[in-house]
């Protein structure tokens, strides 16, 4: 089976959970293509829908939607002349319902396109922005993706569906919601550096959306931002503002790497965190259990 998956990926978590599925597919005898979003814009690439069997889109959550970038590569792919399975891979910081409704304006645009949705799957990865998960937080979500993932993908290959739960009133709260695209663009504009940077233009290199330029003397950002959070996470000064979301700043790579720290904001999402863990607990045992009856 030939499978892509294009993905997005702000500060990298989205990625790493791509780089799980694409090891589990490429075990299941799989031929596996992995592209980047940005790279497919900027770039002169067909996508050639055709030869793949079915395709994935990646993409971390900003406010309850697909970033902007994802949308627009959406309206750019060409419609296919017969329909395939669709897949998506989502993360975010918090395993909240309202996360299921990201994806209600991606599926309307590629169900135009000839892509239907036939999976999709949330992992709770630890957050570039908000607050800083404890490197122990940030260590047991990605460990929980790494278990569950080779069911995910099994059930993608095998042509079992799965779907997340729909949301009450879903569709006109993700409308409302989207004017973070909006204001992530106006708010990208007031990003600041301060004097600890060393002009070491990582941050212009990495933006997505080449939003960022330096004239020799002075940053200058644009009305492009996604708010992605990967110039700022990135810095190895911590030298980015990020405007009126400074406050929510984080900065500096997780490791991934188990740690007794504990949790800066324990009794944050406590029950919706504990019921996804039980959930993916739940989901494993009962595929281990049907596996051992058909044994």
């Amino acid at each position: 089976m030939n499978l892509c998956i294009f993905y997005f990926s702000g500060t990298g978590n989205t990625k790493k959970i791509v780089d799980l599925f694409s090891e589990q597919f490429s075990l299941e005898n799989c031929n596996v293509v992995v592209k980047q979003i940005e790279t497919c814009l900027n770039g002169t690439d067909d996508f050639g829908l055709d030869q793949f069997d079915k395709i994935g889109i990646a993409y971390p959550i900003h406010a309850f939607n697909a970033p902007s970038i994802v949308l627009e590569f959406a309206r750019k792919l060409p419609a296919l002349k017969q329909q395939k399975d669709l897949f998506f891979i989502k993360t975010s910081g918090e395993p909240l319902a309202l996360n299921n409704i990201s994806s209600l304006k991606l599926k309307s645009i590629l169900k135009k396109k000839k892509l239907l949705l036939t999976n999709e799957y949330h992992y709770c990865m630890p957050y570039n922005i908000i607050f800083r998960h404890a490197e122990s937080t940030a260590y047991k979500m990605y460990e929980y993706a790494k278990r569950v993932i080779p069911y995910d993908a099994r059930e993608i290959l095998t042509g079992v569906p799965a779907k997340l739960p729909k949301v009450f009133c879903g569709r006109f709260l993700a409308w409302i919601f989207r004017i973070e695209h909006w204001g992530g663009r106006w708010n990208g504009k007031k990003y600041k550096v301060n004097e600890t940077c060393i002009h070491c233009l990582k941050c212009v290199q990495a933006c997505p959306m080449q939003n960022i330029t330096f004239d020799g003397d002075k940053f200058h950002f644009g009305k492009e931002c996604l708010m992605c959070m990967r110039c700022s996470f990135r810095c190895p000064q911590n030298a980015i503002q990020i405007g009126l979301f400074n406050k929510w700043k984080v900065n500096g790579a997780y490791a991934f790497k188990k740690s007794d720290d504990q949790e800066t904001h324990p009794k944050y999402c406590k029950k919706a965190y504990r019921k996804y863990f039980e959930r993916i607990d739940a989901k494993i045992a009962k595929e281990n259990c049907s596996a051992d009856r058909k044994e």
